[in-house]
């Protein structure tokens, strides 16, 4: 499902137009971007938590050539899924 059909079909359950959903969509993940950089959680319960996840710098080896090669550390996005998801 693509973001323009997710948007149709919150428009279509909730009875917004297509352009008020989108909003409130892209409201929804732009506060969960920033919660997420501020290390804290957001959780749903029933559906899951989202929060950041921290990789440590590690050495890493490039396939073709076999060198070793220095990887940064890095932060990303973490979903846990929550009992609802889970039995699916």
């Amino acid at each position: 499902m693509t973001k323009a059909e997710f948007i149709a079909s919150v428009a279509q359950k909730t009875g917004f137009t297509k352009t008020v959903a989108a909003e409130a969509l892209d409201a929804v993940l732009s506060s969960l971007v920033e919660v997420m950089a501020e290390d804290d959680k957001v959780t749903f319960p029933g559906f899951g938590t989202f929060s950041q996840s921290k990789r440590a710098a590690r050495t890493g080896r490039n396939p073709q050539t076999g060198a070793e090669l220095k990887i940064a550390a890095s932060k990303g996005g973490k979903f846990t899924a929550g009992k609802n998801l889970k039995n699916l």
